[in-house]
């Protein structure tokens, strides 16, 4: 990878573990999302950022269970390749919708306790709101991301 995709890649990782997303596994992300290789073993990925097998193992597993990459055959290998998943980026979006129903409940708890008429709960009722607004757009939002895609293919 050239020198100017790697400081590319750094600056997304650091981008993502800006948002919440631990460091070695933004890190991971964007060395796949970066790479000029159609798919990469872990050992690939280790040498290019410089770290540890361990630390690539949890990052890669923390990927795959996200639904961002996929673990790929690669004939006359013996080794596990990895690849960024096709759609993962709406794969994400839909897996947020646990989280967005999450906080709904939190928010509805915190109402039941603090009440509606307090300024906690004022509070609680337009982040229930908020949430619940989310959560009944979102699919169709996917929905439609998916059917422009359709309508135009790569």
């Amino acid at each position: 990878m050239s020198e100017d995709l790697i400081q590319a890649a750094e600056r997304f990782a650091l981008t993502l573990s800006q948002y919440g997303l631990q460091r070695m596994t933004a890190r991971v992300m964007a060395g796949l999302l970066f790479t000029q290789q159609d798919t990469m073993t872990a050992g690939d990925l280790s040498e290019q950022l410089g770290v540890s097998s361990g630390a690539m193992s949890g990052a890669l597993k923390n990927l795959t269970s996200m639904g961002m990459i996929e673990r790929v055959p690669a004939p006359g290998s013996r080794r596990d390749h990895f690849r960024f998943r096709d759609g993962a980026w709406a794969t994400l979006m839909s897996s947020q919708n646990a989280a967005l129903a999450q906080m709904t409940e939190a928010a509805e708890e915190g109402i039941s306790t603090a009440g509606t008429d307090t300024p906690a709960g004022h509070r609680l009722v337009q982040m229930r709101d908020f949430y619940t607004y989310m959560l009944s757009e979102m699919p169709a939002l996917i929905e439609r991301w998916h059917a422009v895609q359709a309508a135009h293919p790569r």
